[in-house]
């Protein structure tokens, strides 16, 4: 045994001894801070060169950056990655909402006073979910900072909104009468669950972590109003679409759309509907979910890393 052990070691110190790329972990590539923004503590991952390209991951519900903690080790050699909570998520403060006001074009502004404090002159954006309302606002305030969309399961269009989202619109016609059953439901176990695997066809393949730990935070005192204030205020992305959709057409920003195609949320025809007002966007079909990065993460860093380096960043 001990020879076998033996040679195994050699085998490996005379790959290295050839040239081989040593392996990238997170821990040598991730630093993590906290940064006071309008009186609120955010917390943010950041990896990469600083001097490099930035590249700003925007999460979705209800999970975190740490969604991103597999994918920026495969991107950091190339770009500044920044991967922020938004307030309510995460490892960032939680204020009660008579605190702070949970609507996206609050976040957006918190955000866009981050990318700020940090020096982003420019970004290019990955959008996933909640990501896209918060992206495209910061998009339409500072054009000229946004390089390029990268879209994963981030809605612009009613094509997007499948039979689910009948339910939510009836909450956002009458909150009062709606708000116990739809939030209620939308903060449970089980569907906190299906926003990850979705239809898949290999629920093997997803770490129930994933969701356990996403339960737990919404579990948390004061998560459910501080949720249900936000998906409220969700109906101003719907009305918003036909003025992103304008912006997108004016501006024609380079597109990566890769769409996980198990998302029970979001429709499939929410992926080339993109390519109506950016002809040029790249579409891609992922045998994914919602959370395409938990079963497709080496094809997605893959898709960036060319996509990107055909931009002039």
């Amino acid at each position: 045994m001990k020879q076998v052990v033996l040679a195994a070691m050699m085998g490996l110190s005379g790959i290295a001894g050839a040239g081989a790329q040593p392996l990238t972990s997170i821990s040598a590539t991730t630093s993590y801070h906290t940064v006071e923004v309008d009186g609120v503590n955010l917390f943010y991952r950041e990896a990469g060169p600083k001097d490099a390209p930035a590249l700003l991951l925007l999460h979705g519900f209800p999970s975190s950056s740490r969604m991103f903690e597999t994918l920026i080790p495969l991107l950091a050699d190339r770009y500044h990655i920044i991967a922020p909570d938004y307030p309510g998520f995460g490892l960032s403060d939680a204020p009660q909402p008579s605190q702070y006001a949970y609507t996206f074009d609050h976040i957006a502004t918190s955000f866009d006073h981050l990318t700020e404090a940090l020096g982003l002159k420019s970004y290019s954006l990955y959008l996933q979910d909640y990501g896209g309302p918060v992206g495209f606002r910061l998009a339409l305030a500072h054009p000229d900072r946004v390089k390029a969309f990268i879209m994963q399961n981030a809605v612009a269009s009613e094509d997007g909104l499948g039979p689910a989202w009948d339910e939510r619109r009836a909450y956002w016609r009458d909150r009062a009468a709606n708000e116990q059953k739809v939030i209620s439901n939308f903060l449970s176990l089980a569907t906190t669950k299906l926003r990850h695997v979705g239809h898949s066809p290999n629920v093997d393949r997803y770490d129930p972590n994933a969701w356990i730990d996403e339960f737990a935070h919404l579990s948390q005192p004061g998560q459910f109003q501080i949720q249900a204030d936000l998906f409220f205020d969700y109906q101003t992305n719907v009305t918003s679409y036909p003025k992103w959709q304008e912006w997108m057409r004016q501006h024609q920003p380079p597109m990566l759309v890769m769409w996980g195609k198990y998302d029970p949320s979001f429709a499939v025809g929410g992926a080339p509907a993109y390519q109506r007002d950016v002809p040029k966007a790249e579409v891609h079909m992922l045998d994914a979910g919602h959370f395409a990065l938990d079963e497709k993460l080496d094809e997605i860093a893959a898709l960036i890393r060319e996509f990107l380096a055909r931009q002039p960043l």
